[in-house]
């Protein structure tokens, strides 16, 4: 039975005089998942049971229910690399899945109490308005993808809720050095426009709130102070990783001169040449590729690029907008990268991020099929592989942190 929506749009973001607490020790999170430091299997994981707008019309090319089947892959499914680990330890049944309880995942918190100061800026007020209120123009719904579910409460919650998942994963990357959100990576969403199926841009909300200063202009500055930014030096330069299969072009829009996150947001952006959208908008970091790019042209690619933008950017935060449209099988992509070519690609980027001691919150991106659990099952990947990652360097026992060059916050682990 699909839980029914709370939401309210007319009650949405009320401010921090007029509502209780929404936070949990700095984060903003209506449930502690299982605690990092005692948790030797995976790293932190953020879910929402309506992450998944209910009801959704069965021949929309959106995958709806992705969501809620990326969460059931993960709590049901075994999960390969544990069952590599244990066959090399001689230990376990190795059908065991990744998530041993839904009480395990980090909660966003719910919709109608994430401030909308914490929108706006980077989100244009009125757009914003308009969106919450049900009341977009048609023309503003088609460019969207979702038309007549636009206005529905459901999906404006659903929307609110990927936000706020983004922007808690990103507090426990820092506090933890990774994590990952079951959804999230709304790239093409720029301040006063939605597009392609995204309609607030999760990854230019979490840069704007990540680098957050004093003496930046914001009526709520008590609640902004609230928000955890980390232990160490503020965070001054977050970069976004988007392997998605198209351009972020709405994220790329944030971090143009002139803008609030200009000098503080910068983009990589690894994606199909002639894939939508058209036409581009220009990356810090553009990387177009050829249709049926392969394997390891790809992950040549990617290598060369990641280590050129995190040499010159030196971020204090990564953003891994890990799509799943890249793969061979994908109803929209164009690229041609395996099965094993998608894990070398999530092991790559976010082991050179853990490697460095760069925390790295990774969000799922697109992915689509007709059904929507294949694409929950490939959506799966980069949170097992987190998880590999969290095991392999015992994440969980962090012992320290010191301050790199250009004040990088370095994590140490035993």
């Amino acid at each position: 039975m699909t839980e029914k929506s709370a939401f309210n749009s007319t009650a949405f973001a009320p401010t921090s005089q007029e509502q209780p607490s929404i936070f949990i020790d700095g984060l903003v999170t209506s449930h502690l998942g299982l605690d990092p430091r005692q948790n030797a299997r995976h790293a932190p994981m953020v879910y929402h049971e309506r992450y998944s707008c209910p009801d959704w019309p069965v021949k929309h090319t959106f995958p709806m229910a992705k969501f809620n089947m990326t969460a059931a892959s993960v709590l049901n499914d075994p999960d390969e690399f544990l069952e590599e680990e244990e066959e090399e330890e001689g230990e376990g049944d190795g059908k065991q899945p990744l998530v041993l309880s839904r009480d395990h995942f980090y909660r966003p918190v719910e919709s109608n109490a994430f401030p909308r100061s914490f929108l706006s800026p980077p989100i244009c007020p009125d757009f914003l308005q308009s969106f919450l209120s049900g009341s977009l123009s048609s023309e503003e719904c088609r460019l969207i993808g979702f038309r007549e579910q636009t206005s529905r409460p459901e999906l404006i919650e659903r929307t609110m809720l990927e936000v706020a998942g983004t922007v808690l994963t990103a507090q426990l990357a820092l506090r933890h050095g990774l994590a990952s959100n079951l959804a999230g990576g709304t790239h093409h969403a720029q301040s006063a426009e939605g597009r392609g199926f995204t309609i607030v841009n999760d990854l230019a909300v979490t840069a704007r709130l990540m680098t957050w200063k004093e003496d930046d202009s914001q009526a709520d500055c008590d609640l902004l102070r609230q928000f955890y930014r980390g232990d160490g030096a503020p965070v001054d330069r977050v970069l976004v990783v988007d392997c998605d299969v198209h351009q972020g072009d709405g994220t790329a829009t944030f971090s143009r001169a002139g803008g609030n996150l200009y000098g503080r947001l910068f983009t990589l952006d690894l994606h199909a040449s002639n894939n939508y959208p058209h036409p581009k908008e220009k990356c810090t970091y553009d990387v177009g590729l050829p249709d049926d790019c392969s394997d390891e042209p790809y992950l040549s690619a990617l290598s060369v690029s990641l280590d050129k933008a995190l040499r010159e950017v030196e971020p204090q935060l990564v953003l891994y907008n890990a799509g799943v449209d890249i793969y061979e099988a994908d109803r929209l992509g164009r690229l041609c990268v395996s099965w094993e070519g998608m894990k070398r690609r999530d092991m790559h980027v976010l082991g050179k991020c853990v490697e460095k001691g760069i925390p790295v919150a990774a969000v799922v991106g697109g992915g689509y099929d007709n059904d929507p659990k294949v694409v929950g099952q490939r959506h799966a990947l980069v949170h097992r592989v987190c998880a590999k990652l969290w095991r392999e360097r015992r994440m969980w026992d962090r012992t320290e942190y010191h301050h790199g060059s250009k004040n990088r916050i370095v994590l140490k682990y035993r």
